[in-house]
């Protein structure tokens, strides 16, 4: 099974020519310098750089290139690999971090999609051997049912195109925050921090298993200060927050955990 990008404007399958993709309504999308295709629109964009800026791109890189989330990289390759795909796509790739040890474990096409360019552009100039495109998860730029695996971590996952793309029998792998993910950073924040569920299967699957994995790690300052970066709840830290993080004498023992469960397609 080979994966086929559609075009974003007219659906149309799209065809490889002269290092550009084309459809039959000559609609056209070059492929960068750096080896990815952006197919997201202009006017599906909802801000001038949607997905995230290159301060987080960068600090989400430099967090995982020291190695801590290996544990969570190697439980999604190894249960891709258990599947014998011939075709994966994963949905919020990012920098490629999953995508490009997804394609090293086994012989499957790998694709992966974010809506983020900075990401895309670095997963797409250090990873050849993935296929990496600019557009939004919400409209992934595939042909119908396409995929025999797709993988969401820690993104939004929208049902009816998970369904679309997705081939009889398929398998979705999903890997959310487990129940007390970066506990000690959210209680500099919050008064009361609670804990995380388990995410309820999209309509249209069914899970197998979830499995949870935690590791208690020792973090430097600067470990700290990327790890903040690259999530969400960065927003909420002000610089009374920081200087607290900053006073951190030595490491700091923070909670990493995740939930990773396999669904099939109904």
């Amino acid at each position: 099974m080979s994966v086929a990008y559609q075009c974003p404007l007219c659906k149309d399958p799209l065809t490889l020519a002269n290092n550009s993709y084309i459809c039959q309504q000559n609609h056209q999308f070059d492929i960068a310098k750096e080896g990815y295709v952006n197919l997201l629109p202009v006017q599906n964009k909802k801000s001038k750089q949607p997905g995230d800026n290159l301060a987080m791109v960068q600090a989400r890189r430099a967090f995982l290139t020291a190695g801590h989330y290996h544990f969570l990289q190697q439980c999604i390759a190894d249960l891709v690999a258990n599947i014998t795909p011939q075709t994966v796509i994963d949905l919020g790739c990012g920098e490629g971090f999953y995508t490009q040890a997804i394609a090293n474990n086994t012989s499957a096409s790998v694709y992966g999609v974010d809506i983020s360019k900075p990401a895309v552009k670095y997963a797409a100039k250090r990873y050849p051997h993935c296929h990496f495109s600019v557009a939004s998860i919400s409209q992934a730029p595939f042909a119908d049912h396409q995929a025999d695996v797709l993988v969401s971590v820690f993104a939004p996952l929208f049902a009816t195109e998970l369904t679309r793309l997705a081939a009889k029998g398929s398998t979705l792998i999903v890997a959310t925050p487990g129940p007390w993910h970066l506990k000690q950073l959210k209680q500099i924040i919050y008064n009361d921090v609670k804990a995380h569920t388990e995410v309820a299967p999209p309509e249209g699957f069914i899970k197998q298993h979830t499995t949870l994995l935690e590791q208690q790690v020792a973090l430097t300052v600067e470990d700290i200060k990327h790890l903040i970066m690259m999530t969400p709840f960065a927003w909420k830290f002000r610089p009374e927050h920081w200087q607290q993080i900053q006073q951190q004498q030595g490491s700091q023992i923070i909670t990493l955990s995740f939930y990773v469960s396999q669904l099939t397609k109904i």
